[in-house]
């Protein structure tokens, strides 16, 4: 279920889609804050806030903040938890913008980041703009031991996919309006490789200008610890779902066009041209 007139085909320059799951107490703050932003940069925008799945009251307190502003912000909603993949690519599929892309509800990323993407954006006339890490302007704050496993798992995303980028794992992306028509229909992950997945298959079909842009990134408030069962089990898929990716990408060549009859994703997941 979505908020807002579904048969507006208003043009928009900008579409941001705001993935949320047990946001309940600090959605308001978000979208207030991620709004003021857009609002400072001064082009016609929209706001998807998409929560992934009804389980407390980040979805009474998202629609609270677009009641006032339905211009600007619509609510997306389903039941279930279905996991942050799955809801980006619900809210990319109902976005009106030229560009299209999403930040992560929470306090770990600046709303301030997206300008620099945008800004970004235009300079290199990019099909993809990601927020990074390790951009030597980035201003970050996070725990050593992550920054290991990141390390890691980045030089094996670059030797699976050839990705020449140092960071793919920041919840800051946008994307070229028709590079999403043509991904969002092959993407299968639901979790924690989405990210991978979209990348490396438009990297595939030939969208090769993907740059890092710096972000304001800060996670020391958060446990770190990665030898916590939590930690140790997202590590776990995110590999998984990332071989997983590399065998459908390399031996299956299931992303292929000529296989489009056996992609499985459905269409209310498939933004339309």
């Amino acid at each position: 279920m979505i908020s807002g007139n579904q048969g507006d085909n208003s043009h928009y320059s900008l579409s941001v889609v705001v993935p949320s799951y047990k946001a309940e107490k600090y959605i308001e703050k978000n979208l207030l804050d991620i709004k003021r932003e857009l609002d400072r940069i001064g082009r016609k925008y929209e706001i998807i806030c998409v929560v992934d799945g009804r389980v407390d009251k980040t979805y009474e307190k998202a629609k609270k903040v677009a009641k006032k502003y339905p211009k600007q912000i619509r609510v997306a909603d389903y039941l279930s938890n279905l996991g942050k993949g799955h809801a980006v690519r619900y809210g990319m599929a109902r976005a009106k913008g030229d560009i299209v892309g999403f930040i992560d509800a929470g306090h770990d990323i600046s709303p301030y980041s997206i300008s620099i993407l945008l800004e970004h954006f235009k300079w290199y006339e990019a099909d993809i703009i990601i927020g990074s890490k390790r951009h030597p302007a980035s201003k970050v704050d996070y725990p050593w031991q992550r920054k290991i496993v990141s390390f890691v798992y980045q030089m094996l995303v670059r030797i699976l996919f050839g990705l020449n980028v140092r960071d793919t794992q920041v919840g800051v992306k946008f994307f070229r309006r028709e590079v999403l028509e043509k991904v969002l229909p092959r993407v299968l992950v639901k979790e924690f490789a989405f990210d991978i997945e979209m990348l490396s298959v438009a990297n595939y079909l030939g969208y090769k200008k993907i740059y890092e842009a710096p972000i304001e990134l800060n996670m020391s408030f958060k446990g770190s610890s990665v030898v916590s069962k939590g930690f140790a089990r997202t590590v776990f898929k995110m590999i998984r779902d990332t071989v997983a990716v590399f065998y459908r990408l390399r031996i299956l060549n299931y992303y292929d066009y000529k296989n489009r009859k056996g992609w499985i994703t459905p269409e209310y997941l498939v933004m339309k041209g």
